[in-house]
């Protein structure tokens, strides 16, 4: 099945197709390694990896490059206020980066390219742009890129920058000016900062050049699809697009794939409004991480998404229904042969599932396929109608399903008890939730326990014993759930 997305860059929805018909080349725009990422850094990530699993699911072969950021304004700023340079200060949040992916169930790219081990290339195409006078060097001896020689600057974002000032120059390396001015390729260093001495001279990349040099360096000239977050379109993305075809007069990526923002309850997220959030905030709080990711993979990419505490508790809700569901086939009491009717809903869920995410992504509809055939085979498990053909079958879609959504595993103990053990060292444990706290108090291993012992307490008729054990396991945020398959139990 043919797989279509809409491209930025021509505003249409294009067929997915690799240039050299093999291997898909996507360069997508990582982490600045800074601080801790927030909800909105993964919503982008995890729909990026919904792309790439799909991909390959659809028996596309993927080579994924996510760049590195591990040196720009930010990060010398807050190295020097805790007294670190830059290398002894990045490697923390890289770690943690990586965790929480992990957390998420996000695929790794194939390549990671760090900023600070490609400075030769990015001093390589300023010294290209430079040749062509596209490039030029302030008294400070810091380089700019001129964007005036690049008559179409602005067809990413469609920003029209038809009274472009040459000289105008801007040095930060994010700004959101819709003036389009001069941007830094190379920072002469300041006092005290870490420098390369370079060809160019002593100084640092500036943030876009980065991208630009590692993406051509492990994909071409030409690649694929770049993939980030909408607010990079402008100026990062941009700026990339006018230093990478400038140097080489060819297309930079062949299609182009932005991410929404998200909302929480309503507002864009920021500390003043006291709405944001890291992975590790909504963990402490109690919330599973299989949740936050199908929480932030439920809407399309294409839509804003409104975070709420209230569509939380519904995804895990959603999480554990599939969950339970998975469990109950393997259980469940069967007839003989197939349920006809069985047949036809898997065969439509799987359907449904494919064309939804070929058709741009769809993720919303892709999960209502599937959704459909759950309520389905609970009906028919509730009638003793399941047919023992149709288990294999069903565990099949729901195998397939989870090749892209990836929250049938559960994980979730061991990531809540890894934040936790975080919080510890980092001496945070206070901003964990009461409730959690005595929730974790027990292993899975030891609810086990308290469950059979409940059991056989049931069995003997010690039905004192029997409701204690419900009362405690309650009181730790343990639900039980007696049914004719036998007792499960979920943590709140």
């Amino acid at each position: 099945m043919t797989i279509r997305l809409f491209n930025t860059l021509s505003s249409t929805v294009e067929d997915l197709v690799p240039a050299d018909a093999k291997t898909f080349g996507m360069y997508a725009c990582g982490p600045t390694v800074y601080d801790y990422g927030h909800i909105g850094n993964f919503r982008t990530f995890l729909q990026v990896d919904v792309l790439r699993r799909f991909l390959k699911q659809q028996g596309i072969a993927v080579n994924h490059v996510m760049n590195i950021t591990d040196v720009d304004d930010k990060i010398i700023r807050n190295a020097a206020l805790a007294g670190l340079s830059i290398g002894e200060y990045t490697p923390r949040f890289e770690q943690a980066f990586f965790e929480d992916l992990d957390s998420l169930n996000v695929e790794h790219p194939e390549i990671i390219a760090r900023a600070t081990e490609n400075i030769p290339e990015m001093v390589a195409l300023i010294e290209r742009l430079a040749a062509q006078d596209l490039a030029y060097q302030t008294d400070d001896g810091s380089w700019y890129f001129r964007i005036a020689g690049f008559p179409e600057y602005g067809k990413l974002s469609k920003k029209d920058f038809a009274g472009i000032s040459d000289g105008a120059r801007v040095d930060v390396d994010e700004y959101d000016k819709d003036s389009a001015r001069d941007f830094a390729l190379w920072k002469a260093p300041k006092e005290g900062e870490y420098r390369w001495e370079t060809r160019l001279g002593p100084g640092r990349p500036g943030w876009h050049i980065e991208c630009s040099a590692m993406a051509m360096k492990y994909l071409g000239e030409t690649f694929d699809l770049h993939a980030g977050g909408e607010d990079l379109m402008f100026p990062h993305h941009e700026n990339e697009i006018a230093q990478s075809e400038s140097a080489t007069h060819k297309p930079f990526a062949r299609h182009w794939f932005h991410v929404r923002f998200l909302l929480v309850e309503g507002k864009k997220m920021s500390k003043s409004e006291g709405n944001f959030y890291t992975l590790r905030d909504l963990i402490l709080k109690g919330y599973k991480a299989s949740a936050i990711r199908f929480l932030l993979i439920s809407v399309p990419y294409g839509q804003q998404l409104n975070f709420t505490f209230d569509g939380l508790a519904a995804e895990t809700g959603a999480v554990e229904r599939l969950r339970t569901f998975h469990q109950r086939l393997q259980t469940a009491a069967t007839v003989p042969g197939s349920n006809d009717l069985l047949d036809a809903e898997a065969e439509r869920a799987t359907e449904n599932f494919c064309a939804a995410l070929s058709n741009d992504l769809n993720t919303a509809e892709a999960r209502a396929a599937v959704f459909e055939l759950v309520r389905a085979g609970n009906a028919a498990i509730d009638a003793g109608t399941l047919g023992a053909d149709n288990v294999l079958q069903i565990i099949a879609v729901l195998k397939r399903f989870d090749e892209v959504f990836a929250v049938l595993n559960d994980r979730d103990e061991e990531i809540t008890r890894a934040a936790l053990e975080w919080a510890e060292r980092e001496g945070r444990l206070d901003q964990a939730a009461p409730e959690l706290l005595a929730q974790m108090s027990l292993s899975d291993a030891q609810i086990d326990a308290l469950v059979e012992e409940r059991t056989q307490a049931k069995r003997s008729r010690n039905f004192a014993r029997a409701d204690a054990i419900r009362k405690e396991l309650a009181e730790k945020g343990i639900i039980l759930e007696d049914s004719k398959e036998g007792v499960r139990w979920k943590r709140k």
